[in-house]
């Protein structure tokens, strides 16, 4: 008898089969000024960290809710802000020494009030756009272009802008008349709360960097199963 051919031992283990490449994000959305739009937007530090939160119902469910969460709270802040501007616009000033009826305070209370209007409209179509989508069109959207990538994030991201030009806008009218009044007292608190202010933005805007460069990651080639 003839030698006996070898045995060939066939591996069984199953084989994790990987998606294609064209189920991950284009890599030129991973630019710099895409990934401040994505951290404003999601708290995500870049598009990746976004993407796989889309991979599975579970995660687009609670991104979902947390989404909704922020567009009622914006809607809310808008409302309390387009009250406070309606009343300031429509009345006169009740002390002589904060008249806000004059010229400039008054055209930063009407831009306070129009720009509240444009937060709870922008803030309101993308809560039902987020309602009534599902993970897959998102997918979709997302791996369409950078046009629709931008228009993805904006949703978020314009509704809270729109609230925060209005809240300054508010404050702004408020230490103008304040800082123009023949009072010394209302001048010196008008600064003090001036320099209060600075530093709460200062602080905030701190905050911001420092989270996003926490976050801040190697994206790891791993594709997203």
């Amino acid at each position: 008898m003839g030698p006996r051919a070898p045995q060939v031992i066939k591996d069984e283990s199953p084989v994790k089969v990987l998606p294609p490449r064209h189920e991950l994000p284009p890599p030129e959305f991973t630019s710099l000024v895409m990934n401040v739009l994505i951290f404003l937007a999601f708290g995500c530090s870049d598009l990746h960290h976004h993407w796989n939160s889309l991979q599975s119902d579970r995660a687009f469910e609670a991104l979902r809710r947390k989404l909704c969460s922020i567009l009622g709270s914006t809607i809310t802040t808008a409302s309390v802000l387009l009250a406070i501007s309606v009343a300031f616009v429509s009345t006169a000033s009740p002390v002589p020494y904060l008249n806000y009826s004059t010229p400039t305070p008054y055209c930063l209370l009407f831009m306070s009030l129009m720009l509240a209007i444009i937060a709870i409209l922008t803030s309101g179509s993308s809560m039902m756009r987020w309602l009534h989508t599902d993970r897959r069109w998102i997918q979709k959207q997302l791996k369409q272009g950078r046009f629709l990538v931008v228009f993805h994030l904006l949703s978020i991201i314009v509704p809270i802008f729109f609230v925060v030009c209005s809240l300054n806008c508010l404050v702004s009218a408020m230490l103008t008349a304040g800082l123009s009044s023949h009072s010394t007292a209302s001048r010196a608190v008008t600064a003090f709360c001036l320099v209060i202010y600075v530093l709460n933005i200062g602080t905030i805007l701190m905050e911001a960097v420092w989270k996003y460069h926490a976050r801040r990651q190697p994206i790891s080639p791993t594709l997203p199963c």
